[in-house]
């Protein structure tokens, strides 16, 4: 998903720089800046992370302009790194994208706030669901915060997409069914693989780098 120029109203481009504003300075209080400051391996995975989605954004499939597919990765971002942190990433991935001429400067906070806010936040809320829960089995972890996270951010995400071009009048309401939500659940499955593998991956072998595992709730 990649706003491209002339697809969002002046009063939706105004609202969605606003909430990337209020977003943007809410992460930047929240974050760990002193830990990442002076932690080497946190900052592996943060610049790193960054260059990984950066390549990753690259690769998409054209529908129509501003519903262009291609897998978020946000989720596994998220999960590594809180969501304070993981915005910002998505923040330095975006510029890339940018830099490389996939998306427009002026609809940058635009394409930061659906394709890298909203499934960090929502992928947050699930996290804290399933620790509020006090799952037992590590399994719940990794469905529910990676697989299952993935799928309904990137479901989330593609709904908020489709709404704001609806209301700027740029598709009607039939075609944006037809030619987008009605594959939506099939957009689902690869960002949960992707995301539900890399998570798991780290729980495996690596399971310090992610930030929001608590490895002590689990038997």
């Amino acid at each position: 998903m990649g706003m491209t120029e002339n697809l969002l109203s002046s009063t939706q481009w105004i609202l969605t720089t606003l909430l990337f504003a209020v977003l943007s300075v809410r992460a930047a209080r929240t974050a760990d800046w002193s830990r990442l400051k002076s932690d080497t391996a946190l900052q592996h995975s943060f610049f790193g992370a960054a260059v990984a989605l950066g390549f990753l954004w690259q690769l998409r499939a054209g529908v129509t302009p501003g519903l262009s597919i291609h897998v978020f990765g946000m989720t596994a971002v998220t999960l590594m790194l809180g969501w304070s942190l993981a915005v910002f990433v998505g923040v330095l991935a975006s510029v890339m994208v940018v830099i490389t001429g996939r998306e427009p400067w002026l609809l940058l906070p635009a394409n930061v706030l659906i394709t890298v806010m909203i499934p960090a936040l929502v992928t947050y809320a699930i996290m804290l669901w399933e620790r509020h829960k006090a799952f037992e089995n590590f399994f719940a972890y990794i469905f529910f915060c990676g697989f299952f996270g993935a799928g309904v951010s990137v479901a989330v995400a593609g709904c908020v997409m489709v709404l704001l071009l609806w209301s700027a009048g740029v598709y009607d309401w039939s075609e944006l069914v037809h030619s987008y939500l009605r594959y939506l659940p099939l957009f689902m499955i690869p960002e949960g693989f992707v995301n539900g593998a890399v998570v798991t991956g780290f729980m495996v072998f690596n399971p310090e780098r992610l930030l929001t595992l608590d490895p002590r709730r689990y038997r």
